[in-house]
């Protein structure tokens, strides 16, 4: 069976290594040694500050929107995980969606302002696929209307923006580092924070509120990284670079087979920024093609991942039906293919070679 992806695991030798110094120490979570060290690496090796290791990515988004005292309405993608629209509504927060870019899958900064009210307290959007948001003209309309900015980087490990980690922009950055993702730690993410402030409140709410083992400041939740996690993150982040030159063939070698077939649509990139080679996404000319290449591949035991679908704005539990046409249209057409590390060129050469059989057939 080929998936879509494949989760990347270290030597388990040196996995054993960490593993052993757990067992020496007894300290299994609440801010042990190893999640200290994968705080410093991750720092340094992103070239960024107040990195805050959580339990996974949806609470990463939640304690940034918790900590920043968000309220009312937030405007959002709805192309995106649908943890970007579950986590506001699970805290309480009203999501409003602003359409997406055709091109670039991204929030379409020129249509935000129109959806900003009394109401609206922050933007929450998504470097989709990794892609670099507009932020300049995000970050110019949330200074203009003095709102927040969340920035959703599930996808955007180790990404560039203008010679600076894509995380060093906005309010607060979260991450996912679940098993899924090219740096993972099983299970896990963060978020890096601009106030130093903020940063240390967050410190705080992520574990129950507790200051001190004699003061409770302020309303809480458990939402630690453990020290296994850490472990298999500093195993992860020693592969780091292999890891992406060995994506970046696969991508290559996609994007190279299919750049001349017809019918076959390509996120625009944000020249402004690097590539991390975390998906391979193609957009087809209709809803059928896409479905018929899905049964195709399935034959071959090959699962593609329609993502993102739904378009998020049709979820059921929604208090309001909102339309976002262009996220509506591209969220039936897209589909994900194969990429990991250790894909074989020979997989994917079936890959396109059924998806180039089946446009010619239709």
């Amino acid at each position: 069976m080929i998936n879509v992806t494949k989760t990347y695991l270290p030597s388990i030798e040196k996995y054993k290594k960490y593993i052993d110094k757990i067992y020496q120490s007894g300290w299994l979570t609440n801010g042990g040694e190893l999640t200290k060290e994968l705080e410093v690496r991750l720092s340094q090796y992103l070239g960024v500050k107040n990195v805050l290791l959580v339990a996974n990515g949806t609470l990463a988004l939640q304690v940034a929107y918790k900590v920043m005292g968000l309220k009312g309405d937030v405007l959002t993608t709805p192309f995106s995980f649908v943890a970007t629209t579950s986590s506001l509504v699970w805290e309480g927060l009203n999501p409003i969606f602003v359409d997406i870019d055709r091109e670039t899958f991204n929030i379409n900064p020129n249509q935000i302002e129109r959806k900003i009210t009394q109401n609206t307290s922050a933007i929450v959007a998504t470097h989709v696929y990794g892609n670099a948001c507009d932020i300049e003209q995000i970050n110019w309309i949330a200074e203009k209307y003095n709102l927040r900015v969340i920035y959703d980087a599930a996808h955007a490990f180790g990404v560039n923006y203008k010679n600076s980690n894509i995380l060093n922009y906005g309010d607060a950055s979260a991450i996912s580092f679940h098993s899924t993702k090219l740096f993972h730690t099983i299970e896990g993410g963060a978020i890096v924070f601009k106030d130093s402030e903020l940063y240390e409140k967050a410190k705080r709410v992520i574990n129950f509120g507790i200051a001190s083992p004699v003061e409770i400041q302020e309303v809480g939740i458990n939402a630690k990284l453990n020290e296994f996690q850490a472990a298999m993150g500093l195993c992860v982040l020693d592969d780091i670079e292999t890891i992406l030159i060995n994506r970046k063939k696969r991508y290559n070698f996609y994007a190279e087979g299919l750049a001349s077939t017809e019918g076959v649509y390509f996120q625009r990139r944000n020249e402004e920024a690097s590539l991390n080679y975390s998906h391979f996404p193609i957009v087809f000319e209709t809803e059928n093609i896409l479905l018929k290449i899905i049964d195709r591949l399935k034959v071959k035991q090959i699962i593609p991942r329609r993502y993102f679908y739904p378009s998020l704005e049709s979820l059921p539990y929604l208090s309001s039906r909102q339309e976002t046409v262009v996220s509506g249209d591209i969220a039936k057409r897209v589909l994900c293919l194969p990429l990991y590390d250790s894909l074989e060129h020979e997989v994917q050469e079936i890959i396109m070679q059924i998806i180039k059989q089946a446009i010619l057939e239709n």
